[in-house]
């Protein structure tokens, strides 16, 4: 079978990845205090390091037979986001806000691709609008993209009704170019409130923040980006990291030193999936 043809639908990906991990390590996200809806999928593979152009899961069959799947329940309110992973194993999850950019979400993806890693990218509406290919592209390849507004506004100023538009016109762009509604959202600057809490429950996302960042939107050099995340890595850590918004090229090249090194180490590099 082609490979266009195995890589048509999120779907049927989804449950093919899903059957390959089944018997790896797996995680829950949790806010600070503890608990929380989602179980972490390992990457696919045994996360040890891959020659270039690895393509293992998606060679697994993708015909999903079994007993389908329930939607997700609508999720709780909170009153903080999830903000790691628990579990057992050396879990952790790479996320990338304010894309897709053309200049360097593709390089991102290469990379990810070439150790068959899946990510979360967190994306605005108006950068998804002239590049939905790209979205169909983190589809066809596993990965989880959320719902990071549509112009990256500071939410705790905006009225409850900008900010459902904020979340719902981004729901609907990324349904278009990705093939399924977000699941997760993420604050801007990472500022919070009820209001925000309340409206993306009530669009079914959960609230998913982070516990390392990278800080790299200050452009600190490749080499400090690197070590922020080494220095930082441990079981459950989620790794804030950006690939638009400003020059991301130190972004691009310290994910092409740390990645390998962080699989070398025995890291599960994960990507979460809600119950």
């Amino acid at each position: 079978m082609k490979r266009d043809q195995l890589l048509t639908r999120r779907r049927l990906l989804i449950a093919g990845t899903g059957a390959v991990g089944a018997a790896a390590t797996a995680g829950v996200l949790t806010p600070g205090t503890g608990g929380g809806p989602a179980e972490s999928v390992p990457a696919a593979g045994p996360q040890t390091r891959r020659p270039p152009h690895s393509s293992a899961y998606r060679l697994q069959p993708l015909t999903g037979y079994g007993p389908p799947q329930a939607a997700p329940r609508r999720p709780l309110v909170r009153r903080e986001p999830l903000l790691r992973v628990s579990g057992r194993g050396r879990t952790m999850v790479l996320t990338f806000d304010d894309g897709p950019d053309p200049r360097y979400t593709p390089a991102i993806l290469d990379t990810l691709a070439e150790y068959d890693v899946r990510a979360m990218f967190f994306v605005c509406g108006e950068m998804v609008v002239d590049n939905k290919v790209l979205l169909a592209r983190m589809a066809d390849e596993g990965h989880v993209v959320g719902n990071h507004t549509w112009s990256h506004p500071l939410l705790t100023r905006l009225t409850r009704r900008q900010i459902r538009s904020q979340m719902e016109r981004t729901c609907d762009v990324i349904e278009e170019a990705y093939g399924e509604r977000p699941e997760w959202f993420r604050a801007p600057y990472g500022a919070w409130n009820r209001a925000a809490f309340q409206l993306g429950a009530e669009l079914g996302m959960e609230p998913l923040a982070w516990t390392v960042d990278t800080l790299d939107w200050t452009t600190p050099g490749t080499r400090s980006i690197v070590d922020r995340v080494e220095n930082g890595a441990a079981p459950g850590v989620v790794v804030l990291s950006h690939d638009a918004g400003g020059d991301r090229s130190q972004s691009v090249r310290a994910l092409r030193r740390y990645l390998p090194e962080l699989l070398d180490s025995g890291y599960h590099v994960t990507v979460p999936r809600r119950y």
